[in-house]
């Protein structure tokens, strides 16, 4: 694997897994072994390689098993099927050709190598060549408003319309003198669908009264922060995540701390075009 820049975190985490590829690698573990937040980990790892940790893992025992049945001809495609972590070995021939357009058996007998070596040259996210302007500032501790969303990205602004329907029914937390937040706890790009959870929040001083929106009181606490400003659709928004992680991060001699990005959203769809939304990222320093 060759990375555009190195960072000594995520080639430990690399190293690791290719050490350790015939046990169970958690999220938690590997995000103990890079010494980072399990929140900033995921975005850590993509934005230096351009994979998921969790394809990352798959590839390298896909790698290991490409050796297997080029060069070890006694070892059965079962036994490697398990060795590589397949419930079945017709779980593993659909991923070995999904990933190297070749079945286990057909690679065994005629290895396409140059179409093999294509798959381990990662694909870099996009946005390397941005120029963009960070600012570290001292965020203060902001109680808010919020309504939790877990399931797929695709349908976060479900929980939106549930949140604009409390401010305006209750007029609390009003957008137009309140704060509006969005707090993703992971990645939604190597996150299952089911399992990515975001905060829709509106800062609001005091208890939320019960109700039948679910919204209750949260809070997004003080520190420093390194902040950037996207403009444009909410849809390209990883490009200026990947941005802080990758480009800015490695040079700036700061450590990250143990809560995730969030965004504070200075304009809304309704008021603007979508090319002139403006929403500041924030990424939490120590």
């Amino acid at each position: 694997m060759s990375l555009k820049r190195e960072d000594p975190r995520i080639n430990r985490v690399c190293d690791y897994i290719n050490q350790n590829l015939d046990i169970e690698l958690s999220i938690e573990q590997l995000s103990g072994v890079a010494a980072l937040s399990k929140y900033h980990f995921h975005r850590l790892f993509s934005a230096f390689t351009g994979v998921s940790v969790v394809r990352f893992i798959q590839l390298m025992r896909l790698k290991r098993a490409s050796f297997r049945l080029a060069f070890e001809h006694e070892l059965r495609i079962i036994d490697i099927a398990y060795e590589a972590g397949f419930d079945s070995p017709e779980a593993f021939s659909r991923a070995f050709k999904r990933t190297f357009g070749q079945s286990p058996s057909g690679f065994r007998a005629s290895p396409e190598w140059p179409e093999w070596h294509s798959k381990f040259q990662f694909d870099m996210p996009s946005g390397g060549e941005l120029k963009m302007n960070v600012e570290i500032v001292d965020f203060t501790e902001t109680p808010v408003a919020l309504a939790e969303h877990k399931g797929p990205r695709e349908q976060v602004l479900d929980t939106v319309g549930r949140f604009v329907a409390w401010r305006k029914e209750t007029g609390l937390s009003p957008v137009k003198t309140s704060r509006t937040f969005g707090v993703p706890y992971n990645d939604p790009n190597t996150t299952a669908p089911e399992d990515f959870r975001f905060d829709v929040c509106g800062s609001f001083a005091g208890e939320v009264p019960e109700n039948d929106y679910g919204v209750k009181s949260g809070v997004i606490p003080a520190g420093r922060c390194a902040v950037v400003q996207h403009r444009g659709s909410h849809d390209n928004i990883d490009e200026s995540i990947y941005y802080l992680y990758r480009n800015w991060l490695p040079d700036s001699g700061e450590e990250l701390r143990d809560y995730p990005c969030f965004f504070q959203y200075r304009n809304f769809i309704h008021e603007v075009d979508e090319c002139d939304l403006l929403t500041d990222i924030f990424l939490p320093l120590k």
